[in-house]
């Protein structure tokens, strides 16, 4: 299968600064050697609780902050040793739909203006021909084109998405990452945004990079999801092979705060194994350890119920548990 996008073993540290001289004494690994692939013309989710470094993952992939390590191709080509002329040309192939659209867009430009200005920095069109396309960007997003002229702070929550969806849009792109784009608005407006990705998605061939804590919506969107704790993923795969037989135990916890997990009846004693049918949940005791100062083995040990002594100082590494299902446990 052809991929799109490939991240091999990607990291963005941040340097923990202390003292009247801001000397460097730690870092912060809010991501640690994620490694997936996206498939062209399809979604793959990324979840997981906050603080995981699903965010800042995704701007590292699009070069909205530069990576500590690891690699980042995209059709073809590495990103981190593509020249500035070449990053000018895939730019436009990459493109972010933001989490807030409160704050995404400018509060001192018209609505007309932002969506356009991907077209002014990279395309050469006249004014009449960028308006034109504005008109046809704003339709396709179900907004009447006589509303370019208004300023930002006359839309509400789930018009912005639009809006944003629509500057998303201009330059064509190949690739969107979607970091939360329904979370900040209301439950009745959320459907509406996903079912419009959806329409685009299929209306222009695009690949998704999907971050949701909405595991409804990942499991309706996606055609493979990843699960991330600590800035590492614990488990990838078809949508389908993890909503009904979810291998790690933070994927499990993390699907029982929202579906039953039962465990089914061919698992072997002590064997980590669920279906999303049944009546227990998980309920995780203690806090997530800060990413400074990561456990050492399985990031997860700390936390995990069925945690062994190799758990605490032998990371586990993913591993093919079912052709295109991966999961990271010394116990599965």
């Amino acid at each position: 299968m052809s991929h799109l996008l490939e991240v091999a073993g990607l990291e963005k540290h941040f340097p923990v600064r202390r003292g009247f001289w801001q000397r460097s004494v730690g870092v912060v690994r809010a991501v640690d050697g994620v490694t997936f692939g996206v498939p062209r013309r399809q979604t793959l989710g990324l979840v997981g609780e906050s603080g995981c470094g699903k965010t800042t993952t995704a701007r590292t992939i699009v070069r909205l902050a530069e990576p500590t390590g690891g690699r980042v191709i995209f059709d073809g080509v590495e990103l981190g040793e593509a020249s500035p002329r070449e990053l000018r040309t895939l730019r436009p192939r990459m493109q972010m739909i933001f989490q807030d659209p409160y704050a995404s867009l400018d509060p001192r430009m018209s609505v007309g203006r932002s969506v356009g200005e991907p077209l002014e920095q990279h395309e050469r069109l006249s004014r009449a021909e960028r308006k034109e396309q504005v008109a046809e960007l704003m339709t396709t997003v179900g907004l009447e084109p006589a509303l370019a002229r208004r300023s930002p702070h006359e839309f509400s929550g789930g018009q912005r998405q639009r809006i944003g969806i629509a500057r998303a849009l201009a330059l064509k792109p190949d690739l969107i990452v979607c970091d939360e784009p329904i979370s900040a608005l209301d439950v009745s407006i959320q459907a509406q945004i996903v079912n419009l990705l959806q329409q685009v998605q299929q209306q222009f061939g695009l690949t998704f990079l999907f971050i949701s804590h909405d595991l409804r919506v990942i499991r309706h969107l996606c055609d493979r999801v990843a699960v991330m704790y600590l800035g590492k993923i614990v488990e990838i795969g078809t949508a389908h092979a993890l909503f009904s037989r979810a291998q790690h135990p933070y994927t499990q916890a993390l699907f029982s705060a929202v579906y039953e997990l039962r465990p089914p009846d061919d698992a072997a004693p002590g064997r980590v194994a669920s279906s999303l049918v049944a009546s227990s949940r998980m309920v995780l005791s203690g806090e997530t350890p800060s990413p400074a100062t990561p456990p050492a083995g399985c990031r997860f040990s700390t936390r995990c119920p069925y945690a062994q002594p190799r758990c605490h100082t032998e990371e586990p590494l993913l591993h093919s548990i079912d052709g295109d299902h991966d999961v990271a446990c010394h116990l599965v």
